[in-house]
């Protein structure tokens, strides 16, 4: 019987105890500071980010990581009984699954297996966390493949930014700059589809009352949701609001598990400080 191994990358937002309880591998994408390249997660944090970017007004630039970096991760698993199955940020978005693909041409004995999750953030995360479930019911890398490429296509994805700097200078959602053209003090949900960031409802007033009429507003959509988890992730809020948001969620008494976590310095780069989004999966 091949032993399946599930990696996914640093932009999966995934906990050190939940990557530690899902037996998940992380390949980590680069951060580069000006000149300077940085490993995301490994030396490099969001409150790192935003204090460069405050000083240089700028956003860092994000890359995939090379091929070399990605076979010296792999290679401990270069096994001839072992898959390997990658789920990775949205080939829209990176070049990351690509690479990987790349690298995964160097191995001599295991085998590896790519998806695209059309996703970011903890929107990969459920992903990941559903693949490790089925591997560890013993499922194989095919089957896994093939209900994960199902399942990415009822991720709900979205959240709500507190400033619109940061998503608009990394480029990646373009309707954010016509927001920007209009006024600096609107704070929209970012929700992904097909792949690509798309500006949603709009919001304004203080973060902690947007947040909340936010998730107010998914509430109808989780209660139709998949109930075994839910993430709460954000980019570095307040704990009383993160608490105010964990505590509607579970007055909903419908998910198994709500996991709170922080996202990491690639989502933090493009997202900025105080973003917050609920995170699960359609039926």
């Amino acid at each position: 019987m091949r032993t399946v191994k599930i990696f996914a990358d640093s932009t999966c937002d995934l906990s050190d105890e939940l990557l530690k309880r899902f037996s998940v591998n992380i390949i980590p994408l680069t951060i580069n500071l000006g000149d300077v390249p940085y490993s995301d997660g490994v030396d490099i944090f969001p409150d790192d980010i935003y204090a460069w970017s405050d000083e240089h007004k700028l956003t860092p630039k994000t890359a995939s990581p090379s091929i070399e970096s990605i076979l010296n991760i792999l290679k401990e698993f270069d096994k001839k009984d072992t898959d390997i199955v990658y789920i990775g940020i949205s080939e829209k978005m990176s070049v990351t699954c690509n690479t990987v693909r790349l690298a995964g041409e160097e191995l001599e004995n295991a085998r590896l297996f790519v998806i695209d999750s059309k996703n970011l953030s903890t929107g990969i995360g459920l992903l990941v966390i559903s693949a490790a479930r089925l591997a560890a019911q013993g499922k194989s890398a095919e089957e896994i493949v093939a209900e994960i490429e199902q399942l990415r296509e009822k991720v709900s994805a979205s959240f709500v930014v507190d400033t619109l700097t940061y998503i608009h200078r990394g480029g990646r959602c373009s309707g954010a700059a016509k927001l920007v053209a209009n006024t600096l003090k609107l704070k929209p949900e970012i929700y992904v589809e097909n792949g690509s960031m798309e500006v949603g409802k709009k919001y304004r007033g203080r973060q902690d009352s947007v947040i909340l009429k936010y998730a107010a507003d998914r509430e109808e959509e989780m209660l139709g949701a998949l109930s075994s988890m839910v993430f709460i992730t954000h980019s570095g809020c307040d704990d009383d609001i993160i608490n105010s948001v964990r505590k509607f969620v579970k007055d909903l008494n419908y998910f198994d598990e709500i996991f709170v976590t922080r996202a990491g310095s690639v989502i933090s780069s493009h997202c900025g400080p105080k973003t917050l989004g609920i995170l699960f999966i359609r039926k």
